[in-house]
């Protein structure tokens, strides 16, 4: 592989990571996080994921990777629409009811999980609507980056397609080492399911209603259940 495609490879499995891990232990050690501050964290990962995948998108253009071959095609377009939908429609379903059951647990029993969520989760109207620009882009940039770019470049380096899928949710896992070792294995089975779903219809389109959905159900129902039973979300019952 080119030394710019080994530099992204790096990126990914390394500083990206780190960069989360660094950015999570800063917020932890903060007593609590300002609307003002939670603004900003959205803003930035916002501005941060679409200039890596617009990088990333040029390199490997200038590399010859086909549109096609990065996932951003619509071809079957009845079928791409109904995965899209039945599939987010479901997936959010599922994260509802996860997130639910997480809520019965006792708050001094979810660990590191309930510190992150009181942290990042947004906590008013005026939260949740960049909250929600921050969830599609997230799917939008990070699909391309996992499930389109990673997985174009593994399928031409002739590793076989459980690899890839493998190997590109390894990556996705370590971009969320900063919710822990549960948030890196849930994440790591999230991303097979995607890698999984990109393969089979040969499109990123219906991965992104997939990835936003889980992290549209988590800004939504997450403060309902993880933080309003811990009393921290007052500003999100007005």
């Amino acid at each position: 592989m080119p030394w710019d495609i080994w530099l992204i490879f790096f990126a990914l499995g390394v500083i990206l990571p780190w960069r989360g891990r660094a950015r999570m232990k800063k917020l932890l050690t903060l007593p609590a996080v300002s609307t003002m501050e939670r603004l900003a964290l959205y803003a930035s990962t916002i501005a941060f994921q679409w200039i890596a995948a617009t990088v990333v998108a040029w390199r490997a253009w200038a590399h010859g990777y086909t549109a096609a071959q990065l996932g951003l095609n619509f071809h079957g377009r009845t079928k791409i629409v109904l995965a899209s939908f039945v599939g987010a429609a479901t997936i959010a379903a599922l994260q509802w009811l996860n997130l639910r059951r997480m809520g019965r647990i006792a708050v001094a029993s979810r660990g590191a999980l309930q510190a992150i969520a009181e942290r990042i989760l947004p906590q008013s109207t005026v939260e949740l609507l960049p909250y929600l620009a921050l969830a599609i882009t997230a799917g939008l940039c990070e699909e391309f980056l996992y499930r389109g770019f990673a997985m174009a470049v593994l399928t031409r380096v002739g590793l076989p397609a459980w690899s890839v899928v493998l190997l590109s949710s390894i990556l996705f896992g370590l971009a969320h080492l900063y919710q822990g070792r549960g948030g890196l294995v849930s994440t790591l089975v999230v991303g097979t399911v995607l890698g999984s779903g990109r393969i089979a219809y040969d499109s990123l389109v219906p991965v992104i209603f997939w990835h936003s959905a889980v992290d549209v159900v988590a800004g939504i129902a997450g403060p309902r259940y993880l933080l309003r039973a811990a009393g921290v979300a007052p500003q999100g019952e007005n």
